[in-house]
């Protein structure tokens, strides 16, 4: 009988639903591992043969770990709001319910093809007002809490207001979006509205003005990656900067802890230097830069305080508030001008796009406290106003930026400037070398001969004294946007009294997305919610018509999992003790700033109101690498109808065309499928190669439009799931992108038939001794254990499956049959290959799935060399090999080879001058 994969994937798939086998309850008996993978938005596409790269990978390891005896957590849920579903929405008038839900049953299906071993009882959608009750009330939990810079946690804003009636600001540590100052008397005699005002300011869900990327073609605010080159990736519609009211979050008051956990956790290096960077701590001094003939103070941050002396112009962000107050009446049009124009880039792309080098003048001049010198002011969108003071002196000899914009707008690039004042006698003791790095500034006035880190230390404690400025720490990091003008998102549990925001109480959750007319904005422009009938609480007051952006929904997934039937909490104490973090998770480098920050704040949170009991959720994550597509063309002849195979392409005139990867198989075109394929080609011909057309073949990015995207249903189909999972693996290392071959594949089934025949015989029967298994077999069976293990344990899951082709090879050669080592194999194996391995550990008369097998015990003795086989050479050339007993000493081994027949041969009539035994590698024998 031969190995039929269909009906063996299907049967055993089916056995794993009926019998509840992934199925985890808290086992206190057992130490836990949780295995987490990035929850994915079902898109209508479904799966390419990409996205399970890391499903497999995950899954692996989960069934590695359960059979070694850990109660494995490998749940599996959907990212179910989106843009995509809302705009479908709006094209065809089908509400996103019911698309997204047609593309969850679509991605379910798929996945239950590939066999992953997720319990599916524990499944979540963040479209479920059962699942976003939990996100509404985490919200509420933030709007409730402040955070105390002194206690470094979040504490209740009951405890605020208390502070504030005992002593209005005085003595008061807390993070806060601007400085406020008020007593005790003056917080009494404020109205209730002025004093929920000043709350906001204070709490860790607050509303604010911002600055957002408005797009007004989808009437909605959208993320840093939802834009590219100024354009929503959703649509290709214009994105602007806009000034709006949202809700955000106080992610920057947790920016310290969140780059001091990054010491405590298994991350690769480079993924922490991402955040470290998107974190962006740096020390440096706060000083203020009075405005010419104004009342107006520019407060700038710079980390080189030492370089003040060579400023020679001030830059503000567009965005920033001074602007207008700054700029001279002649210089209004030009400046309106520039601030429209800046409009059209994301903060990010500003970022990114350092040779764009563009800007305007206010016709102000800022005073440089310390030299007195006259400073011109300038806008740049190169200056972001959420970083700092959206303020910077600009000192074009020590800054790649500055200096760029110097020299466009042809303003002075000194490398000092004198301080009035402060000068030496001889001034041209004033050096122009200052070296940014490492060099000595050397000036003779204030900093002379002093080292950079010296003189910056002096200059910031200069700056303090003067009263001009105070050391201050700054972080890049900044309050995540909270709300979007969408209606597929989760409602926030909000309402307004006087225009300010209230929370519903608990039991008034979930608060479910109403029904609409239509998922567009109004005629007024207000979010599609504003359209909802009675959106409103019982006593009148309107709810919020924002919704809240993908992420929130993202951010506490994995918390809900350990629990997610309760309906009295998010997560019950009992099954966040016991499951406590993740202990592995795997998802995409796409991931690495967003998502990993707004998750890790989340926790925090949630762990300063002792809701979860670990200060980090993922102890460990891995990026899994893209795989790549592998592309296809065929060879038009110009001008024709023709089609000529690659290499013969070379003796005409051609243009080359993608032609859909799942028509060629081993670079064959099926002619047929291509003719059926369109009808423009329902006729063409074909120069072939020995009666083959071969087709020309790339590696780019797995697309639709290059027709280049490979379904696993297909691969399925054909070589089975059980290949597909080996093969995904065998393309390369996990974490490396690699590109999707199919040439490959036909191997690793022939694997899956040799691991096939070792249990069953050509006439479809069981053949299987229970001799005692020889050492040459207990070799190759150990070598492997200890080799996967390794393997899995590194998630070097591609030299695991070469292992495993090498040894079932080895097993062959010594037509092993014995039960003793090829049970244990199945073990090994049942992680990669599920299915089949069920099937024949079935076969071998065992009742209880593989999955509750126990790992195989690696025994070293097995792999301890009874002999050795010595290469014996002669004045250092190789002449035969000698098989010799392992352990004998030098003297033995030495003896040994002088005594045999072909050493003497040799040695006839020569001297033996001297003998180099390398115990266990090499005989070298000199003579002469």
């Amino acid at each position: 009988m031969e190995y039929n994969f269909n009906e063996i994937e299907k049967k055993w798939q089916q056995y794993w639903i009926d019998n509840k086998t992934y199925k985890v309850t808290i086992d206190p008996d057992k130490p836990k591992f949780y295995v987490l993978d990035m929850f994915p938005y079902p898109s209508g596409a479904g799966l390419h043969v990409g996205h399970p790269l890391g499903y497999i990978a995950s899954d692996i390891y989960s069934r590695y770990k359960r059979l070694n005896g850990f109660n494995v957590l490998h749940p599996m849920g959907y990212d179910a709001y989106g843009l995509p579903a809302e705009q479908y929405a709006i094209q065809t008038g089908q509400h996103p319910a019911v698309t997204t839900e047609n593309n969850i049953a679509r991605y379910r299906e798929q996945m239950d093809k590939i066999g992953f071993s997720y319990d599916w009882s524990r499944e979540v959608k963040t479209c479920d007002a059962d699942y976003y009750q939990w996100t509404q009330w985490a919200f509420i939990k933030m709007f409730e809490h402040y955070y105390d810079d002194d206690a470094k946690k979040a504490m209740p804003i009951a405890m605020l207001i208390e502070h504030f009636e005992k002593n209005g600001t005085d003595g008061m540590n807390a993070a806060q979006t601007e400085k406020l100052n008020f007593s005790a008397h003056e917080w009494k005699g404020k109205t209730e509205k002025e004093q929920q005002e000043i709350l906001l300011n204070y709490r860790l869900a607050y509303l604010a003005d911002t600055m957002v990327n408005w797009c007004p073609a989808l009437g909605t605010v959208l993320a840093n990656d939802e834009v590219k080159d100024g354009f929503s990736e959703r649509g290709g519609h214009p994105v602007e900067q806009k000034r709006m009211r949202q809700w955000l979050l106080r992610v920057s008051a947790y920016a310290e802890r969140l780059l001091n956990g990054l010491e405590t956790i298994d991350w690769s290096d480079s993924l922490k230097e991402i955040q470290r960077y998107w974190i962006g701590r740096s020390e440096g001094a706060e000083m203020v830069f009075p405005v010419k003939d104004s009342e107006v103070e520019m407060k700038i941050f710079t980390t080189r305080a030492d370089t003040v002396f060579g400023v020679t112009f001030m830059v503000l962000a567009p965005e920033s508030e001074l602007v207008q107050q700054v700029t001279r009446p002649n210089h209004q049009k030009e400046v309106a001008d520039y601030l429209e124009q800046t409009k059209k880039r994301t903060e990010r792309e500003r970022q990114a796009e350092v040779k764009k080098v563009t800007g305007v003048f206010t016709g102000a001049y800022a005073i440089n406290p310390l030299s007195k010198v006259e400073i011109p002011i300038w806008i740049s969108d190169y200056v972001l106003a959420g970083y700092g003071t959206g303020a910077i002196m600009a000192v074009p000899a020590h800054d790649s930026r500055d200096f760029a914009f110097a020299r466009t707008f042809n303003l002075p690039i000194p490398q000092v400037v004198v301080p009035k004042g402060e000068e030496p006698a001889d001034t041209s003791a004033w050096s122009d070398s200052i070296d940014s790095k490492e060099g000595t500034m050397i000036n003779s006035g204030f900093l002379d001969g002093l080292s950079v880190p010296e003189a910056i230390e002096k200059t910031k404690k200069h700056v303090a004294e003067k009263g001009i400025g105070q050391v201050k720490v700054n972080f890049r990091l900044r309050d995540a946007i909270f709300s979007r003008q969408r209606y597929w998102g989760e409602p926030f549990p909000v309402f307004y009294k006087e225009g300010m925001p209230y929370m519903l109480k608990a039991d008034e959750l979930p608060l479910q997305l109403p029904e609409v007319d239509k998922y567009l904005p109004t005629e007024k422009g207000e979010p599609p919610l504003a359209r909802a009938k009675g959106w409103q609480t019982q006593e009148g007051y309107p709810l919020e018509v924002n919704t809240m952006p993908g992420f929130a929904g993202s951010s506490a997934y994995y918390l809900r999992y350990m629990d997610p039937q309760n309906k009295q909490e998010l997560v019950s104490s009992e099954a966040n003790q016991y499951w406590q973090d993740v202990d592995l998770y795997i998802g995409g480098t796409e991931h690495a700033t967003g998502h990993l920050v707004y998750s890790r704040f989340w926790n925090k949170v949630l762990f300063d109101l002792g809701k979860v009991c670990k200060d980090e959720p993922f102890k460990k994550l891995v990026n899994q690498g893209m795989i790549q597509g592998r592309s296809n063309f065929v060879y038009r002849v110009k001008g024709s109808n023709q089609f000529v195979s690659l290499n013969l392409k070379d003796q005409y005139e051609t243009m080359e065309i993608h032609v859909d990867v799942n028509m060629v198989h081993n670079d064959q075109l099926d002619i047929e499928a291509f003719r059926a394929w369109n009808p423009e080609y329902k006729d063409a011909e074909f120069i072939l190669e020995d009666g083959k057309y071969f087709c020309g073949w790339a590696v780019e990015k797995m697309s639709k439009s290059m027709f280049n995207v490979v379904n696993p249903d297909t691969i399925v189909e054909q070589y089975g799931a059980d290949t597909l999972r080996l093969y995904e693996m065998f393309l390369g290392p996990l974490e490396q992108s690699k590109p999707w071959d199919t040439n490959g594949i036909d191997g690793v089934h022939k694997f899956l038939r040799k691991v096939w025949r070792l249990f069953i015989n050509k006439e479809g029967h069981l053949s299987i001794s229970d001799e005692k298994a020889s050492p040459e077999e207990l070799k190759v069976l150990h070598r492997t254990i200890k080799k996967t293990a390794d393997d899995v344990e590194r998630f070097s899951f591609n030299t695991a499956v070469s292992s495993f082709m090498i040894c079932v090879n080895d097993l062959n050669d010594l037509k092993c049959n014995k039960r003793e080592i090829l049970e244990p194999l199945l073990v090994l194996l049942a992680p990669f290959a599920p299915h089949v391995t069920e099937e024949l550990w079935q076969r071998l008369g065992n009742t209880q799935s593989i999955c509750d097998a126990q790992w195989p015990v690696f025994n070293a003795e097995h792999l301890v060399e009874s002999s050795i086989l010595y290469p014996v050479s002669f004045n250092g050339k190789m002449r035969f090999k000698l098989e010799l007993p392992a352990g004998l000493s030098k003297a033995e081994i030495e003896k040994a080879a002088l005594q045999n027949e072909q050493s003497l041969k040799w040695i006839e009539g020569q001297q033996v001058k001297k003998v180099i035994v390398v115990p266990g590698k090499i005989i070298n024998i000199v003579v002469g």
